[in-house]
């Protein structure tokens, strides 16, 4: 099944309520001056609410659908598609503060010129080997601004580069000092509770891209909250704000993944009172990556 046809049938399987708030938000989304039809709009937000309310009431599907940001939604889904007219507003509109935030995150021009231009590279994308776009726009929920996501995944890119920069560094500098590596000892590793480590990797898996960011930066790679203020353009006050609000909000995820599986409520509490993702059979670097696996080429 091709991603237009898996859309069209998620947007078929809502109910009728549901539909109806999608078709109410197609006029505002401006779909139409990019030749969408309402058929496309609503496979892509039938796709959003698939992630992130499945299974969920139709009041919860519907409030979700009227918080979309789907002008913005319309228009990133568009350039993945490949329209020149959504992909010369969407430069028009965001370039100058992409290149202006990446070279703020580089502090040298022609850094913040190179990881600029990789970004809309990403962004514009290219067919595959079925002659399918690939465009990390796809990975584009609506759920926050498009400024702010474009942000948080240029950022990431950063984050990506300096990792990576950083460990073949490190690692040439411990080669030339005659450093030898020995192999790991290996160690019995305790059974994992396969409830939790599913409720936990499907709760990440409903992040939105910021907050993948957020818990990335944050807990796996050891950043102060004022570095990921600076890459995000806030405060670090807001940054902390933020991650408690995120990491809240993912734990109460768990509990009702643990409770819907038929645990107890006080084994969940248990559970969760000595909860570490990283003691669990999770790939939580995976896991806290992109938004959707993009397909390789």
């Amino acid at each position: 099944m091709s991603p237009d046809e898996a859309a069209t049938a998620e947007a078929q399987a809502l109910t009728g309520a549901v539909r109806e708030a999608i078709r109410e938000r197609y006029g505002e989304s401006g779909a139409e001056r990019f030749q969408i039809a309402p058929e496309g709009f609503a496979g892509w937000v039938a796709g959003v609410i698939a992630r992130y309310a499945r299974g969920r009431s139709d009041g919860e599907q519907i409030e979700l659908v009227r918080s979309l940001h789907v002008e913005e939604l319309a228009l990133a889904r568009a350039c993945a598609q490949g329209s020149e007219a959504a992909w010369s507003e969407l430069m028009a509109r965001f370039a100058a503060q992409m290149r202006r935030a990446a070279l703020h995150m580089t502090g040298d021009e022609a850094a913040g010129r190179e990881l600029a231009d990789s970004l809309y590279a990403e962004l514009y994308g290219w067919p595959n080997r079925e002659g399918r776009r690939v465009s990390r726009l796809d990975s584009y929920m609506g759920r926050g601004s498009l400024a702010g996501w474009l942000r948080t995944v240029l950022a990431q890119r950063h984050v990506d580069r300096c990792r990576s920069e950083r460990k073949d560094a490190s690692l040439d500098e411990q080669m030339e000092a005659g450093a030898a590596f020995a192999a790991p000892a290996e160690t019995a590793a305790a059974p994992p509770d396969k409830r939790l480590s599913a409720a936990v990797s499907e709760a990440l898996a409903q992040l939105a891209g910021e907050e993948r960011f957020l818990l990335a930066a944050y807990y796996l790679d050891g950043q102060k909250l004022a570095a990921i203020g600076r890459q995000l353009g806030v405060h670090e006050s807001t940054v902390s704000r933020k991650l408690e609000k995120v990491t809240a909000g993912l734990r109460k995820r768990i509990r009702r993944h643990l409770m819907s599986s038929g645990m107890g409520r006080r084994e969940c509490e248990e559970l969760m009172a000595e909860l570490d993702v990283r003691d669990l059979n999770v790939d939580v670097r995976r896991n806290l990556g992109q938004e959707e696996k993009m397909e390789t080429f």
